[in-house]
């Protein structure tokens, strides 16, 4: 008889700061995207701590009393695991660890964790594990607390090699190892790039959790793995997509986040290589979400970090049956309009008017909603690059209304 499978959620409580550059309000979004990635990766937050700084403590990352708090709360709600939301310094990491008495993580070690749970090819468990060891060599010293010098013997007399020189010495060569490793898989990869001979390639690019892999299935009606996660897609899925009788290649890619771990935009080249090689990219925004426009700025600086912010780029504003926005009544004369306001036509109105005629699409995937109008704007945008690259084929495909099913 199978067992009832009981989960344990870790109990953990998330620590923030606002300082000149990070407000209040700006800090409450941070700290509500940590408690979902903490849910993400098993975790359930009891409680939130916020000190106001004007800059990190450099020793312990917050002040003396607000760590007293802290410590006190941990001892009296048994509580495993505090997360902070900035990425603590090795030496920070250390001394609050001698301090509190229970596992110190911090966004970036989060989000490593939940890559870790994630990766499924043994691609995406090597680009992992790499920027796990890059993010642990310069904090193993925390990790030791017996650095006693390894016993000497007759032809190793000397001063010997303490456990820890030992250890990074492993964690080094393990790097190197890995570096090794998604080289001979990246050059795989350049391979199957490039025997997928002409075909136009279109991405699908945006920030974690806005439903790129559902839109994914809906157009090429494949099974890609969706779920109401962070990082649900960690592997570069690509599939031969057919619209009307235009074929065409789609990638679903891994999402971005705010914080993004550098370690983890140096490890994921490959995977992010196929927005570099890609024709187009489908720019895809959670609409329904609060601080959407925050993530198409996010979005954008790593498209930027990796240089391909000047390819063609369709703006898919997804989830419009999700989206909800709060309303002033008639009598309320103090209440000022904000973009928290605007209906979806008033949104249309806005920058996003600017984003081109052509260039911005609102749909919902899960709902199929405006479906028509995505397949006709993604006809018309890769019929245009296959017919610059091939232009005796120009018959072959004409405008969207005049093409036939194949």
């Amino acid at each position: 008889m199978l067992e009832k499978e009981i989960i344990n959620f870790e109990r953990t409580v998330l620590v923030g700061i606002i300082t000149q550059t990070q407000s209040e309000e700006k800090l409450k979004e941070y700290l509500d995207e940590l408690e979902f990635l903490t849910f993400t990766a098993g975790g359930e937050v009891i409680k939130r701590f916020s000190q106001k700084l004007e800059r990190p403590n450099p020793k312990t990352f917050l002040g003396t009393g607000k760590i007293d708090e802290i410590n006190l709360y941990i001892k009296e709600n048994t509580i495993s695991t505090v997360i902070f939301d900035d990425e603590l310094s090795p030496s920070q990491q250390k001394n609050l660890s001698k301090i509190l008495d229970c596992k110190i993580l911090d966004r970036t070690n989060l989000i490593l964790d939940i890559f870790a749970q994630r990766a499924e090819t043994s691609y995406a468990r090597t680009q992992v594990e790499l920027a796990q060891c890059q993010y642990l060599l310069p904090r193993l010293s925390g990790m030791w607390t017996h650095l006693e010098r390894q016993k000497g013997g007759i032809g190793l007399r000397g001063p010997g090699e303490t456990e820890i020189e030992t250890d990074r010495r492993i964690v080094r060569d393990r790097i190197a190892l890995l570096k090794d490793k998604i080289k001979t898989i990246d050059k795989q990869m350049a391979v199957q790039r490039s025997n997928r001979g002409a075909m136009v390639r279109v991405a699908l690019v945006g920030y974690t959790n806005v439903g790129k892999s559902t839109l994914m299935n809906v157009i090429s009606k494949s099974e890609v793995f969706v779920e109401n996660k962070l990082f649900a897609t960690l592997d570069t899925t690509v599939r031969k997509v057919v619209i009307k009788n235009l074929p065409f290649l789609l990638s679903d890619t891994v999402g971005f986040i705010r914080k993004l771990p550098t370690q983890l935009i140096e490890s994921f080249k490959s995977t992010l290589d196929e927005v570099r090689e890609a024709d187009l990219l489908l720019h895809v925004v959670d609409i329904s979400h609060p601080d959407f426009e925050e993530h198409i700025a996010s979005v954008n600086q790593i498209l930027q970090d990796i240089k391909s912010n000047d390819k063609p780029t369709i703006m898919v504003f997804n989830k419009i049956d999700a989206y909800k926005h709060l309303v002033i009544e008639a009598d309320d004369l103090i209440t000022e309009k904000t973009t928290k306001h605007y209906t979806l036509e008033e949104w249309k109105t806005t920058w996003m008017h600017n984003v081109g005629e052509k260039n911005a699409l609102f749909i919902s995937a899960t709902n199929k909603e405006n479906f028509e109008e995505f397949r006709e704007k993604v006809y018309e945008a890769v019929r245009e690059i296959h017919i610059t690259r091939f232009p005796y084929n120009k018959f072959l495909y004409p405008d969207y209304k005049d093409a036939s099913e194949e």
